[in-house]
């Protein structure tokens, strides 16, 4: 499957995309595919085998369309390709607006001066030449035709490949005036050869020619605003690309060349100072400094980066120098993807537009059908050529479907766009829409509800003063590279304690560590180390009562004690980020369920879920599984959201109606989800929903707007209340109110971009009875074993042990329940189970 975009030319309306969508969704071997008229763009998937870019673009051709492949991404042309397209087409417009305005202004001179008392020649005037007056205001449209010939071209070509578009309504309206007024300079010639004067005032007084051109001024004043509405639309991308540095300082042979960013390769050396933007992405070689990731991850505070750090493109370098090896170039940086992901996002089409697409697809037919009706009845009541003339270009020129083509794509990049300012990437249109619908958001524990690393929670320190206590524990700690030692020795730098490195170390494998400070024993480990050293010693039964309470709180308790005598417990734990509460609790009050989904044990999920105010949980769920979870909230008739960012949430993300991923977390879950959540903030959900509520809000209204306004126009111009209230529309005035509409509905969706996310209120959090779902496995014909296992005592024996016993042939699936020290594997029917006592074993841990 092949999935490339095009960018298509010729397109005025809605229903200009709704035929190039129906063109190429009609070709074999296309599987889907998305025409956007804001972007005049198109997005196609389709199977190689059974059709080629080339055939697609004969196709769009054939059908009276431009088309060419989109496949310049480089970051200057793409810059050249938004900015750049749009003042060339603002500035096309102005000079075209110009023209027609002084050359209108001219001719409603000649053609209505002298009804207000403006003087004008005799020779020039109706009454003493009237062939004259007519030839004369003949001459002054014709500029004004030729210069928005774009209208003719296209409509008429449009209406060759019987799909008629905004254009073809525009062409038939004002050529039909045009004609009508050539016509009237011929029967005005006749009837002054035979003196019957009364055929010449006649038609001198119904010419026609001021209407061709104040029709055609109209509808591209409206155009104009139009078109530079739309470009405030592209405001978020051109912002991200501007992000992106244009050149980078790169050391090659040992000399420091200034060159292009787009031409920097993988492999080479870039050299950042203070100040300057990185320019791609890379690993730091040489040289610390701090970095202001604002831009991408939204942390105000700068980052200390030093050697082997990972830097990202577009952010800035603050106060170091430092050389980076280039690992991500051009389209594959994380800004590039970005930008590609809300282009993407901008040029794709919500479920809501097909409604509007199909009715615009067959909305040209039908008006251009009840212009013809509106002249033949007009005609057959008595009226004469002239009048039913006019109500019928009135049809046909209030009648462009403009503003139905603009509701929803406008509004869904201002939405895209907005959502990206705030960190906040929607993948397509579909999701955006989606969203505001979620009743229920799914939440994964590590790393989305907490921060996904051991931290200190507690510290009991027995006759010691406590800073003395972590200052010898560190100490012991950072002879060791285990993640519940690092914790204790962050713990100590961040109180400035001075670390002092033991003489002598010994790790324990699975239990903890034996070493020796200043002539003095210190072990430090869990239970079973402390009671493998010193027996079930009565002395330490109270001590191992207060673990097992933090134990049952969700943390791993560590014990230390120097020449037998217990200096006290650290605990550890993961614990939930600083706006977790807050964020769950703003869903909460969007009437939102929020549900915790984790393969922890149940007693630590459900820890973690009464600190951050979560109801329900479901514990102990192997990794095969979430998506089953997820599978069974939506046949139950919810809208579910699933929110995570491991790769074991990939098919959950994937299943539910919305995948959020968390932006730190791995690329697979980015690219399974619909939504990526760049300052890796849980706040940033409830800001989603709001703004899919708003774009589609806004989106309702500009549909109802463009469909009202067109329901009531089209009968006001056919002449519909003018028996009964005398009321009629005139050509001129219906074009003054088709522009009006587009721009009004363009204006109306640019309102989105003063949405700014709602703060999220520090509300205590709910204490309700926290209900644990059961965990519902599937059943199939793998089996289930669980193996008792000594020796593991945090995260990282967790995971080392379901990594090993997954690597064994016939095993499917692992889940390590720490508090129980067991792990539960499902494998087939002939999986050699000593195989996997024996990777255990070498990992380090004893099966029992």
């Amino acid at each position: 499957m092949v999935k490339e975009k095009y960018n298509i030319t010729g397109m005025s309306c809605a229903a200009c995309s709704a035929k190039v969508e129906r063109v190429v969704g009609k070709l074999e071997g296309v599987e889907n595919v998305s025409v956007n008229l804001l972007t005049n763009s198109m997005q196609v998937e389709y199977k190689e085998d059974k059709l080629s870019s080339n055939d697609i673009i004969k196709n769009i051709a054939d059908a009276g369309y431009g088309a060419s492949l989109a496949t310049d991404t480089k970051q200057k042309k793409e810059e050249k390709s938004i900015k750049k397209t749009n003042n060339d087409a603002i500035a096309s417009m102005k000079f075209r607006l110009k023209v027609s305005i002084v050359f209108l202004v001219i001719l409603m001179y000649f053609s209505m001066g002298s009804m207000i008392g403006l003087p004008l020649p005799k020779i020039l005037s109706g009454e003493g030449n009237p062939v004259g007056f007519a030839l004369t205001q003949l001459l002054l449209v014709l500029p004004v035709m030729y210069v928005n010939r774009k209208y003719y071209i296209s409509g008429f070509k449009s209406l060759f490949h019987l799909s008629p578009n905004m254009d073809t309504l525009i062409a038939i309206g004002t050529v039909a005036a045009f004609t009508y007024g050539v016509i009237a300079i011929y029967v005005m010639g006749y009837a002054l050869n035979n003196a019957d004067m009364h055929t010449v005032t006649e038609y001198r007084m119904n010419l026609y020619f001021e209407s061709v051109s104040m029709i055609l001024t109209l509808i591209t004043l409206g155009k104009f605003f139009e078109t530079g509405s739309k470009a405030r639309t592209t405001d978020a991308i051109s912002k991200l690309i501007d992000l992106s540095p244009k050149r980078a300082n790169v050391l090659r042979d040992g000399v420091e060349e200034n060159i292009l960013t787009e031409d920097v390769v993988v492999g080479d050396i870039v050299i950042v100072r203070p100040g300057e933007s990185i320019p791609v992405d890379g690993m730091i070689i040489e040289g610390s400094t701090s970095v202001d990731e604002s831009a991408i991850t939204g942390e105000s505070i700068p980052v200390q980066k030093e050697k082997g750090d990972k830097l990202i493109a577009a952010t800035i370098n603050k106060n170091g120098s430092v050389r980076i090896k280039a690992t991500e170039v051009g389209e594959d940086t994380a800004i590039s993807r970005i930008i590609a992901l809300v282009e993407e996002a901008s040029s794709s089409k919500a479920p809501i537009a097909k409604m509007a697409d199909k009715v615009a697809g067959v909305f040209v037919p039908v008006v251009m059908g009840i212009a013809l009706i509106t002249f033949i009845v007009w005609l057959a009541l008595g009226y004469d050529f002239s009048f039913a003339l006019n109500c019928a270009i009135a049809v046909l020129v209030i009648s462009c479907p403009c503003s139905l083509g603009l509701a929803t794509p406008v509004a869904i990049m201002v939405g895209t766009g907005k959502g990206a300012e705030n960190g906040i990437l929607i993948k397509s249109a579909d999701a955006l829409e989606t969203t505001h619908s979620i009743d229920t958001v799914v939440l994964d524990k590590t790393g989305t509800v907490t921060e996904g690393k051991p931290v200190v929670t507690d510290i009991l320190a027995f006759d010691i003063d406590e800073n003395e206590f972590l200052k010898l524990a560190a100490g012991v700690e950072s002879a060791s590279e285990h993640p519940l030692a690092e914790a204790i020795v962050e713990k100590a730098k961040e109180k400035n304690l001075e670390i002092v490195s033991p003489t002598e170390f010994q790790a324990i494998s699975g239990r903890g560590i034996v070493a020796s400070v200043s002539g003095s024993k210190i072990i430090a480990g869990n239970e079973q180390a402390i009671k493998e050293q010193y027996g079930n010693s009565e002395n330490f039964t109270e001590v191992f009562k207060k673990g097992n309470e933090l134990a049952a709180q969700g943390k791993t308790p560590m014990y230390f004690t120097k020449d037998g005598k217990l200096l006290g417990i650290i605990a550890v734990a993961d614990t939930i980020k600083k706006d977790s509460k807050e964020a769950i609790q703003a869903l909460k009050n969007r009437n939102i369920d929020v549900v915790l989904l984790t393969g922890d044990h149940k007693n630590t999920a459900m820890a973690i879920a009464k600190e951050a105010g979560i109801k329900k949980v479901i514990a102990e769920v192997l990794p095969t599984d979430k998506e089953e979870h997820i599978r069974e909230l939506m046949e139950a008739g919810h809208k579910v959201a699933m929110v995570g960012d491991g790769i074991n949430d990939s098919p959950a993300l994937a299943r539910a109606d919305v995948g959020i991923a968390i932006g730190a977390g791995t690329d697979i879950a980015i690219e399974s989800a619909d939504i990526v959540l760049m300052h890796s903030s849980l706040k940033d959900v409830a800001t989603a929903i709001d703004l899919s509520k708003a774009v589609i809000r806004n989106i309702k209204q500009n549909l109802f707007w463009a469909f009202f306004y067109n329901s009531i126009g089209i009968p006001l111009a056919a002449g519909v209340f003018y028996l009964s209230l005398g009321w009629k529309l005139s050509p001129m005035f219906g074009a003054a109110a088709m522009g009006m509409s587009s721009v009004c509905v363009v204006s109306n969706a640019l309102r989105l971009r003063a949405f700014k996310p709602k703060e999220v209120k520090k509300n205590n959090i709910e204490n309700d009875e926290i209900e644990l779902i059961e965990n519902k496995r599937k059943e199939d014909k793998n089996m289930t074993t669980i193996i008792n296992v000594n020796g593991m005592m945090c995260e990282h024996c967790k995971a080392t042990v379901e990594k090993v016993t997954r690597g064994v042939e016939g095993v499917s699936n692992s889940l390590v329940n720490l508090d129980a020290k067991n792990v539960t594997i499902e494998h087939s029917a002939d999986t050699d189970l000593e195989k996997v006592k024996k990777a255990i074993t070498d990992a380090g841990y004893e099966v029992v």
